[in-house]
């Protein structure tokens, strides 16, 4: 019988749910992180992913604070809910905040706006930047295996060269749930808590859990407008053009990015009960039905992270 036959009998045993579960390896994680590594860092953008890897590492160093700061690569081009809603929560809990701004970064010259003005591709620079200037050497992030090809091949803990580079080929065995986070000076390590959950598991534990989210996650009114198969939000960022015609429609967002990438879905689910009935009977990952950047190729998000992104 396979190690993972036997922990699933045990868990069985033991009384444990599948959310149990996937909580407890969360758990453990971060805190095998917590042990192993001296500057980790979590990626949080207010997107409900990143909202419950914050919440598991609440949980895993309660009554204690989480020990270690939060990172935002801010494209500028941000929901105003998400926004809010990341303040909200630092402020409450006394978080330690670092945002690298892509904004910045354009002003100073060092990147350069996209034609469709799509500021997701030029958040690498940012991040890359950040940890090593701070020398984070573990970097939580919230990327689930289910959501995409690349993020598939992703172990737990996966290796990021000096340049902040990932190699496939470089990938660890994870055995019997023993994470190897060994590197050399200038390497860092991006770490995964919830590689295992799906999005409807994250979604029942967001329920079990009584989480607080931003309100576009619930179905609501808002100006949207068709570019490319999906409805865009209206904004400055270059949305609508004179051909494109804005109309307010009953939409909710799935995941949470750029505004000029990130399509919202045609949903009456208000509460999180509909939620949860719409995402089972859905057919589709979050990414590949609301995120027109993983839709530039088939290997677009690979190619990312290859350069550095997550």
């Amino acid at each position: 019988m396979s190690s993972h036959s036997l922990d699933t009998v045990a868990d069985h045993r033991s009384g444990l749910s599948h959310l149990d579960v996937l909580e407890s390896e969360a758990v453990h994680i971060i805190r095998e992180v917590a042990g192993e590594f001296e500057r980790p860092v979590i990626l949080f953008s207010g997107g409900k992913d990143s909202i419950v890897m914050l919440h598991l590492a609440l949980k895993a160093f309660a009554p204690a604070p989480v020990p270690f700061p939060l990172l935002h690569v801010d494209t500028g081009h941000n929901f105003p809910e998400v926004i809010a809603y990341r303040d909200r929560v630092v402020a409450a809990h006394g978080l330690d905040l670092h945002v690298a701004s892509v904004q910045d970064y354009i002003d100073r010259g060092v990147l350069r706006e996209r034609p469709d003005g799509t500021r997701n591709p030029l958040q690498t620079v940012p991040l890359t930047d950040t940890i090593r200037q701070e020398k984070f050497d573990a970097v939580f992030g919230g990327g689930r295996r289910d959501e995409e090809k690349a993020r598939a091949k992703e172990r737990v803990f996966s290796l990021r060269d000096a340049f902040s580079q990932w190699d496939p080929r470089r990938q660890r065995p994870e055995l019997w749930r023993l994470y190897n986070g060994r590197h050399a000076p200038g390497e860092h390590v991006r770490i995964f808590p919830l590689s295992n959950w799906t999005e409807l598991d994250v979604w029942q534990y967001i329920a079990r859990e009584d989480i607080q989210l931003p309100s576009i996650y619930y179905a609501h009114r808002r100006p949207v407008f068709r570019r490319s198969g999906m409805w865009l939000t209206a904004g400055d960022w270059g949305g609508p053009t004179e051909n494109e015609q804005a109309e307010h429609r009953l939409v909710r967002y799935r995941t949470v990015g750029d505004m000029s990438c990130t399509g919202a879905v045609d949903s009456d689910a208000t509460t999180i009960d509909k939620v949860i009935f719409e995402i089972a009977a859905s057919r589709l990952t979050e990414r590949g039905a609301t995120r027109a950047d993983d839709k530039l190729s088939e290997a677009a998000m690979e190619d990312r992270k290859r350069e550095g992104y997550f």
